[in-house]
């Protein structure tokens, strides 16, 4: 009978820049588009916060603008699967909040130009 030993296998691995990762995740989040307004999603101001662990788990929370939008119920899994393709992400995880609600006044300046609204007064 063999007798097997779990030893745990270090591993070095350099330490992750979360500073880099979050901009990582945020060039990703500007590639996810609202299926009703030609914006992404970063700048249409749908991303509330985005929170890194040090071992790179991610959660982020989000809204969408309105509570009838018709891909309330698999958006959030559209985000969580563009960012888990960031090769340092270990897992995400994304809370679709409806308080406090979106506005306008939460869309970037480039969101805004992009409508052709102009500058928030």
């Amino acid at each position: 009978m063999t007798k097997q030993t779990d030893k745990p296998t270090e591993q070095k691995q350099e330490k992750v820049d979360l500073e880099e990762l979050r901009r990582e995740i945020i060039g990703v989040l500007h590639g996810i588009y609202d299926p009703e307004i030609p914006v992404n999603i970063y700048d249409l101001g749908l991303i509330y916060e985005i929170n890194i662990s040090d071992d790179c788990m991610v959660h982020i929370t989000m809204t969408l603008t309105a509570p009838g939008c018709p891909v309330a119920q698999t958006f959030p899994g559209t985000v969580a699967d563009a960012i888990r393709s960031i090769q340092d992400v270990k897992d995400v995880d994304v809370e679709l909040v409806w308080e406090p609600p979106w506005t306008q006044e939460r869309m970037s300046e480039i969101a805004r130009i992009q409508l052709g609204w102009g500058p928030v007064s």
